[in-house]
């Protein structure tokens, strides 16, 4: 199976780029749902995190209050480091399960830690959603209503600009508008046909 990792920084368009290889037919593996579904009520690894922060990790319905967990590890590097630790590989495995269960061409996994958590070793190409920091800024807050401050943070937790695009294959210059992006996404879409072809 031919595999392209999709990745970009916060509000860089990657979900829409996703949704339009999508809508040509191509398998989007989300790490994102990997990531949810390995800490749903009843897996072992949501039961291994109330145990590390206490029982206000959760939600009344006993989900994980995930905004609360992001809390507690963003600014802590060590529970960071032990949270990323324990879920990793559970989400590595469940990607890699739901690749292997694609049936188009080709698959994509769409992960904004793509590069950041080793993922990139499950693909062929590393396809990078790109736009200037500001309007990257712009759009995350316009999506999430979150203030600058939080969203520079983010940026400053994520791999540089630079060093994403030094590691891409590909790039979708996600500056312009939606119709520029799908003419972009259109003809990769060609190309990675080929490559999957010739795979």
């Amino acid at each position: 199976m031919f595999i392209v990792g999709l990745t970009g920084g916060i509000g860089s368009g990657k979900s829409a780029a996703a949704g339009m290889f999508r809508a040509l037919g191509v398998n989007v593996v989300d790490a994102d749902w990997a990531a949810r579904v390995v800490v749903e009520p009843g897996q072992p690894a949501l039961a291994e995190i109330t145990q590390h922060f206490g029982p206000e990790v959760l939600l009344e319905s006993g989900a994980l209050d995930r905004a609360r967990l992001r809390g507690l590890v963003f600014d802590d590097a060590a529970e960071r480091e032990w949270l990323e630790q324990l879920l990793h590989p559970l989400i590595r495995k469940e990607i890699i399960r739901a690749l292997e269960e694609s049936r188009s061409a080709y698959a994509i996994l769409e992960s904004p830690l793509l590069l950041e958590s080793g993922q990139d070793q499950l693909v062929d190409r590393v396809c990078v959603v790109d736009l200037p920091e500001e309007l990257q800024l712009q759009r995350a807050s316009a999506r999430d209503g979150s203030d600058a401050a939080q969203i520079r943070k983010i940026i400053a937790a994520q791999l540089p600009r630079q060093a994403r695009l030094a590691r891409a294959d590909d790039i979708l210059d996600n500056a312009a508008d939606l119709p520029e992006l799908q003419r972009q996404v259109d003809a990769l879409h060609r190309r990675y046909l080929q490559l999957a072809e010739s795979n």
